[in-house]
C-alpha cells in the first residue's frame, strides 16, 4: 500500500476495528450531551437532539448499552496490546521530553504507549461503573428493586463516571490531534513508515519483520 505521494503504508486499525471505534464514539458523543441535558436545567436544550426531554430520558440507557457492549468488543481486540511493560514507567517518567516531542530520547514504544495505556483502564473502569450504576436508577426497569439510598449513591457514581469520561475523551481527542496522523489512522486505517518509526518504532519493527517474512 502507498498514498498518493508514493509513501509506503503500514495498517494499523482494519476496517472491522474502525468501525466498532466510530460505533463508540457516536454513541459516546450521543450519551454525553444527553446526559448534560439532564444533568442541569441550563443544558436542558441538548434534550433536543434526541427529540426532547422524554426520548431522552428513555433512549439515554439504551445508547449506553450500545457503547458499552461496542466498547467491550474494543477492549477484547486491544487488550493484548495494552498490558504494561518495563519501559513503560520510563516513557512516564520522562513525560518533559514527551511534551516537547523529544521522542529520540523515550524508550522504544510498541503499539500503544504508557498513556494511551493508562486512558485505556481508565476508560474500563468508567464504562463499568457506568454500566453498574445506571442499571441501578434506571427507573423504567430496574431503580424500583433498589432502597432509595443506593439509587442516590449511584446517581452520584454515574456522574463521578461520566466527568472521568468526558475528560479523558477530550483528552484523547487532543492527543490525537496534536500527534499528526493519527486521526488519519482510524478513519483511514493507515500510517506512513515514517510515523510509525518516529511514535512507535517497536511495533514498526515488528510489523516489518512481519511483512519481510
Amino acid at each position: 500500500m502507498r498514498d498518493k505521494d508514493g509513501n509506503p503504508l503500514i495498517e494499523r486499525y482494519n476496517p472491522n476495528e474502525r468501525t466498532n471505534h466510530w460505533i463508540t464514539a457516536i454513541a459516546f458523543v450521543l450519551l454525553a450531551l444527553s446526559g448534560l441535558s439532564m444533568f442541569h436545567p441550563s443544558m436542558a436544550w441538548l434534550a433536543a437532539l434526541l427529540g426532547g426531554g422524554q426520548w431522552t430520558r428513555i433512549l439515554h440507557p439504551f445508547i449506553g448499552l450500545v457503547m458499552f457492549v461496542s466498547f467491550a468488543i474494543l477492549v477484547l481486540r486491544f487488550w493484548h496490546h495494552n498490558k504494561f511493560e518495563p519501559g513503560d514507567k520510563e516513557w512516564l517518567k520522562q513525560i518533559n521530553d514527551v511534551l516537547v516531542n523529544r521522542e529520540d530520547r523515550l524508550p522504544k514504544i510498541g503499539r500503544y504507549n504508557a498513556g494511551q495505556k493508562l486512558l485505556f483502564f481508565t476508560l474500563i473502569f468508567c464504562m463499568a461503573g457506568l454500566l453498574l450504576s445506571g442499571i441501578v436508577i434506571w427507573r423504567a426497569y430496574f431503580a424500583f428493586y433498589f432502597p432509595i439510598e443506593i439509587v442516590r449513591a449511584a446517581a452520584l457514581l454515574h456522574a463521578f463516571c461520566a466527568f472521568v469520561l468526558i475528560v479523558s475523551i477530550v483528552i484523547h481527542i487532543y492527543a490525537g490531534l496534536w500527534v499528526k496522523g493519527s486521526i488519519g489512522a482510524m478513519v483511514r486505517g493507515t500510517v506512513t513508515f515514517g510515523w510509525a518509526r518516529k511514535h512507535h518504532p517497536r511495533w514498526f519493527e515488528e510489523v516489518a519483520k512481519k511483512t519481510r517474512d
